[in-house]
């Protein structure tokens, strides 16, 4: 049967059972009251005529106005005759009171009209006494009939409350109970439902896209494994180390160069809380200490594990791996994936490029001295006078040579930061001491452009831990640059002061600025801003970052496109 065909009967019984039972109150109720209306309207009527007639008969001896009264109920009787032998009785007072008008000393007529009044009070009680039996009678069966059919509404209520729910919400809670097995990936879920409602044609549909599901997973499975098995040989053939882990931080896969560098055992790695093998092998330990403690700064620092018989250079690469499940929206994080990177051939080029640098750079300066030196002797008057040609072909010749010279001592610097050959004597410097330093060797160009050196150090600011030396150098290029790019008749303001337990250098400038596009870059190698003029070789600040880093400070730029720049780096306070 039909889900709408069970719906309509159940709710049509309901209302055909209401209809019944309220047509049966009703139609007692109008005759229980049809019934107590005749015993009011004729009966009751008719004692009250009768018992105002006695009274009346009492007083005609004492009241003229007696015979009034009496005859006023007495006419109201002749129209209220309702029972038999009451007509008679009636015609009876009507003819006794008609002589006892005439002999109103009679006291056997009012005896006789005493009689008779008694008579159609007896009859009127009498017939109370039937139709109060009559309305009984009525209301008992009112009573049992309506009990009959309410029971039998209420047993049929009750069959349909307890049948009805049940034969619409068991099926659906079956069915959804199926559909979780499904989501399950249980193909092999069925769903029987007897007889030929809407749920049995549903249930046909669900078992056929079971089984299509079923057929499509056992038809897919093999492949699903072989692609499973391809991974596997890729990641394995990998040259750079692979360790895969869930969210729960167990190792699910490892490839051999992993294997390898770690030198573990498959069977020991696998299926392993990463953090228990970590324990016992420093190299991992190393590898995940930002999974254990992902609130300290990550060491951004190139691994040097060995490995291949040398040692060698790894860049680390910790990938999340967060899914989207079917039918959902949220993200959903299942694992990491840990990468090693393998730079040791671009570590190793690195360093022979720094190595030729270093030495090409220390080639050049013996040729550029003996230039130096040659110049010198030609503007020595001793030797001879030159000409104006001369004397403007020499000082050309001498402004390349030491602009050559100072490219070359930059190679030089950048060559030792790389090679880790530059010795850093880090201690008590006085601050006076850098400052003053840095600006003696920039006064003259200042003076060149007539600018203005404003020297501003804070109360209380002294001694700052550095390595006087190249802390007085990053001072000095900061000031060049200034110079350099600062308009004539402007100022530069040099400021040291202390902030937060740091000494803070600053030098700002009224120059053209740094266009923001560029700003991030500023301290990149051999970077150079395009489009100026302006000679350079772009290691000067890239040189800067590397000193004040290796000595624990920070160096930064502010700038505002056509207002100047404010470079700063900050340094541990003595």
């Amino acid at each position: 049967m039909k889900i709408k065909t069970k719906l309509n009967i159940g709710v049509g019984v309901l209302f055909v059972m209401i209809v019944v039972l309220s047509v049966l109150s009703v139609w007692n109720i109008t005759k229980l009251k049809k019934d107590t209306n005749n015993i009011l309207v004729a009966n009751y009527n008719t004692l009250e005529y009768s018992r105002n007639m006695l009274l009346a008969l009492e007083e005609i001896n004492s009241d003229p106005l007696a015979f009034q009264v009496f005859e006023k109920h007495l006419e109201k009787q002749k129209k209220n005759v309702t029972e038999p032998g009451e007509k008679e009785t009636t015609e009876k007072i009507i003819t006794h009171f008609a002589s006892l008008k005439n002999n109103p000393e009679n006291t056997s007529l009012q005896s006789s009209i005493r009689k008779d009044l008694t008579e159609l009070m007896q009859l009127n009680m009498s017939a109370i006494q039937h139709k109060s039996s009559v309305a009984d009678d009525t209301a008992q069966n009112a009573i049992t009939v309506i009990s009959v059919v309410g029971m039998i509404c209420f047993l049929l209520a009750f069959i349909l409350m307890v049948n009805l729910p049940s034969n619409i919400a068991d099926p659906v809670r079956q069915l959804t109970a199926s559909i979780r097995q499904i989501a399950n990936q249980n193909y092999k879920e069925r769903v029987h439902f007897e007889g030929s409602s809407e749920f049995s044609e549903l249930a046909n549909s669900f078992n056929t896209m079971a089984e299509k599901l079923q057929e499509y997973s056992e038809s897919r499975l093999d492949k699903i494994l072989k692609g499973k098995k391809r991974i596997e040989t890729l990641i394995d053939n990998m040259r750079d180390p692979v360790i895969g882990i869930d969210e729960h931080k167990r190792v699910l896969f490892v490839n051999n160069e992993a294997l390898s560098i770690t030198g573990l055992q498959k069977e020991s790695f696998v299926g392993q809380l990463i953090q228990d093998v970590a324990v016992n092998n420093d190299l991992v330990r190393n590898i995940i200490k930002d999974l254990l403690y992902p609130d300290e700064s990550p060491d951004l620092e190139p691994m040097k594990i060995y490995a291949h018989g040398k040692e060698s250079y790894f860049e680390k690469n910790i990938i999340d791996i967060n899914i989207v499940p079917t039918g959902e929206q949220d993200s959903q994080f299942i694992g990491q994936v840990i990468m090693l990177h393998n730079i040791t051939p671009f570590k190793e080029l690195d360093l022979a490029k720094t190595n030729f640098i270093g030495t090409v750079s220390h080639e050049f300066k013996t040729p550029i001295s003996s230039i130096k030196m040659g110049l010198q002797l030609l503007e020595n008057e001793k030797i001879g006078n030159l000409n104006d040609d001369q004397k403007n072909l020499v000082n050309g010749i001498n402004e390349d040579t030491n602009r050559l010279l100072k490219i070359t001592g930059e190679l030089l610097n950048i060559a030792q930061v790389e090679s880790g050959a530059m010795k850093l004597n880090i201690g008590p410097s006085k601050i006076s001491d850098i400052v003053q330093y840095a600006v003696e060797a920039n006064k003259a160009a200042a003076e060149q452009k007539n600018i203005t050196l404003d020297i501003k150090i804070g109360e209380g600011v002294e001694l700052v831990k550095a390595d006087s030396e190249k802390t007085s150098w990053v001072l000095n290029n900061l000031i060049s640059n200034a110079i350099r790019y600062s308009y004539q008749n402007s100022e530069i303001i040099i400021k040291v002061q202390e902030v937060n337990d740091v000494v803070v250098f600053s030098v700002k400038d009224t120059g053209q600025g740094i266009e923001p596009k560029y700003v991030s870059r500023i301290f990149d190698r051999y970077f150079r801003i395009p489009g100026s003029k302006k000679e350079g070789t772009g290691l000067g600040l890239s040189i800067s970052k590397e000193l004040i880093e290796s000595q624990g400070g920070n160096i930064e730029v502010e700038s505002e496109y056509g207002a100047g720049s404010t470079f700063r780096f900050t340094l541990e306070k003595i």
